[in-house]
């Protein structure tokens, strides 16, 4: 079955950085766009980050610009973003997105925590 499950949350300061993963399997991962999602509490679900399926071309939030990087390594099935100079309003749940035509799998999320 489709399953992509992140990995890499937790807590850090503010200034500090972390590496979010998203392993997929059960589908084919190469031909999905994948995308990186956050939601902190009482807000809605945010869009950081994708890539296309050949990594040609990655788009980004304005909130995420130059401190976040999306990349993707389809040997492994595998989705990473890189964070760093986070901030406490990064705190949040991340969520990671594939998308092919009208296709689409949410991971389950993994809760990053920016704070002193």
């Amino acid at each position: 079955q489709v399953q992509l499950v992140e990995s890499g949350g937790g807590l850090v300061q503010p200034g500090g950085s972390l590496r979010l993963s998203c392993a997929a399997s059960g589908f084919t991962f190469i031909s999905y766009a994948m995308s990186w999602y956050r939601q902190a509490p009482g807000k809605e679900r945010e869009l950081l980050a994708t890539i296309t399926s050949g990594g040609v071309s990655i788009n980004y939030a304005d909130s995420v610009k130059g401190r976040f990087t999306i990349s993707r390594e389809n040997a492994k099935n595998t989705v990473y973003l890189q964070m760093n100079s986070l901030k406490p309003e990064d705190t949040a749940v991340y969520y990671c997105y594939a998308r092919y035509a009208l296709r689409g799998y949410w991971g389950q999320g993994t809760q990053v925590t920016v704070s002193s």
